[in-house]
């Protein structure tokens, strides 16, 4: 059975809000890979706001786009070595 849209919609917000509270840079900012980290951080934090945007404009179609862009640049960023996470963490494929 499919899921509903506001459903997934609202789990990815969830997501990516806690992603985001999980994901701590794991490299010296003011160097290139701290401001890559921040730029990430940046884009995910802008992609949470655009979703909440249109979620209340009921887009639910671009806010679920939103959360899930902004849930894969976190992901990147972990992958890459960007932030550290908890290792037991659930978000992230490490």
């Amino acid at each position: 059975m499919p899921a509903d849209l506001h459903e997934k919609t609202d789990r990815y917000e969830g997501m990516l809000a806690d992603a985001l509270s999980e994901a701590d840079p794991a490299v010296p900012a003011g160097t290139p890979l701290g401001d890559a980290a921040e730029e990430c951080r940046e884009m995910a934090l802008s992609y949470l706001e655009d979703g909440r945007h249109f979620r209340a404009d009921d887009d639910w179609v671009n806010a679920l786009a939103s959360f899930s862009y902004g849930y894969g640049w976190l992901d990147a960023g972990v992958r890459m070595g960007l932030f550290d996470v908890p290792d037991d963490s659930h978000l992230f494929t490490m």
